[in-house]
């Protein structure tokens, strides 16, 4: 993913509301599925009560969901990964 690239979906997650929280229990199997369903362009929040860090939780989805990190700013995460059935975005 190109620096530009990046900086457009960074402009495009701008306005998301987080929907997804990473609580006490981390990234479990069901929060890497739920996430899996609705991923292509997400933001999520971790809360206080994590174990990770908010740059391990990213690395860790990251990694489990085959997607990219576009950013992570104090407690949210931002994760893309293209659509295969559906892709609502096109990258320049």
């Amino acid at each position: 993913m190109t620096s530009k690239q990046r900086a457009q979906l960074r402009s495009m997650a701008n306005t998301l509301q987080p929907l997804y929280q990473i609580g006490k229990a981390g990234v479990t199997p069901a929060v890497t599925e739920q996430l899996d369903a609705a991923l292509e362009l997400i933001k999520i929040t971790v809360l206080e009560t994590a174990p990770e860090s908010p740059k391990d939780t990213i690395e860790t989805l990251a990694a489990r969901l085959h997607a990219e990190p576009v950013q992570c700013i104090g407690k949210k995460l931002t994760l893309y990964r293209r659509s295969k059935e559906n892709p609502r975005i096109e990258l320049d």
